[in-house]
């Protein structure tokens, strides 16, 4: 029988990791203590824990930016990303990326900034690090602020030993589903002294609704997966999506007032001590193909589902694309990744992730 895969990190727990995650008993301390450590780990004045990765975003941003500032963006992102800029009251400016690592280089932040640019958001796409001794050089020699993204590279070292997270002047951490720490949502920011506005520490605790689903989350998963088998997967997960007890990641709303829930605290402490260390495999491998509708529907015949946000459109995922009002034409490499790119998780064994490797290097693109 074959085993199906799906996007989600903890839709695939083990059951020990799902029992844990289901019956975990969190405190208020658990809270306290996310917070200590993420200032012991990554320095700073100030650690604000948040309702999820875009909220926690939002708030460095604000803490740092004046109404009207213009931030560079990656070209190739999230939806999550450019809400916290328009949320912080920011206007985004995507830069486009380089095909060999989804990062925006030196040169092309040169192309694109302005006197109006006043700081740079580095996520590390996919966990793959940018040259970040550049990007700091160009960053001090413009007087621009340094904002670390830290959903897709918790745990990843920059070529010059630095951890990410402790380069810029703060760092926003996404718990959110399939990101370096999953614990199905929260988020976290750790700002560095000076930041030049203060902000308000979300105090609200979840909604009861965003409590539950962060509970069932993996429970749900493994029943997908169970139906899969006999072809209701599919019709489980929608249903699940229509009445609200599941939530796709990008409709996850950003808000400044609520905090994370007690248990998610405490994973979140849990999984950020044991993150991997320098020299071991980014998030995601990405490979581009001859024709990725065709490839993801021969992946989805043997049980893997790749498809869904990461990414479908420069800035993912597509029913969000218009909003943005994306500038193709300066960012032909994000729109070339976007129509062609195929990423793979890397917490599955590679014995697991063979036949979906099979497929995609039959379809593998030579150059690009």
């Amino acid at each position: 029988m074959r085993r199906h895969y799906f996007l989600g990190l903890a839709a695939g727990f083990a059951r020990d990791e799902r029992i844990a995650h289901t019956f975990k008993i969190g405190r208020k301390e658990d809270l306290k203590e996310l917070e200590r450590y993420l200032l012991r780990r990554y320095g700073g004045e100030k650690a604000i824990l948040a309702k999820n990765g875009r909220s926690a975003l939002a708030l460095v941003l604000k803490a740092y930016f004046d109404k009207g500032d213009k931030i560079l963006v990656n070209g190739f992102t999230c939806y999550a990303v450019y809400e916290a800029v328009k949320a912080a009251k920011l206007e985004p400016v995507f830069v486009d990326i380089s095909l060999d690592d989804l990062n925006f280089s030196e040169e092309a932040l040169k192309k694109v900034a302005d006197e109006k640019v006043k700081g740079i958001i580095v996520q590390n796409t996919l966990g793959n690090p940018v040259d970040i001794a550049k990007i700091e050089s160009f960053a001090e020699e413009r007087g621009l602020i340094i904002i670390e993204d830290l959903a897709h590279c918790a745990g990843v070292r920059y070529a010059d030993g630095r951890e990410a997270g402790t380069v810029g002047a703060a760092a926003a951490l996404s718990f959110g589903k399939d990101k370096s720490i999953d614990t199905i949502s929260g988020g976290a920011a750790v700002l560095r002294y000076p930041y030049k506005n203060l902000i308000e520490a979300p105090k609200l605790r979840p909604k009861l609704s965003d409590h539950l689903r962060a509970r069932l989350y993996p429970t749900f998963g493994v029943m997908c997966r169970a139906l899969s088998y006999v072809h209701l997967g599919g019709v489980f997960i929608r249903l699940l999506v229509k009445v609200h007890w599941v939530e796709k990641s990008a409709d996850n709303e950003l808000d400044l007032r609520r905090r994370p829930s007690k248990f998610e605290a405490r994973l979140a402490l849990m999984q950020i001590k044991g993150l991997r260390r320098v020299g071991e495999r980014p998030l995601r491998d990405f490979y581009f193909v001859d024709d990725r509708k065709r490839t993801l529907e021969e992946l989805a015949r043997i049980g893997y589902y790749f498809g869904g946000f990461w990414y479908e459109k420069p800035v993912s995922p597509e029913r969000y694309y218009d909003k943005v009002h994306f500038p193709e034409k300066d960012c032909k490499n994000a729109v070339y990744a976007s129509e062609h790119i195929v990423n793979v998780p890397n917490y599955y064994k590679k014995k697991d992730l063979a036949p979906a490797l099979r497929v995609i290097e039959e379809h593998k693109e030579e150059t690009v």
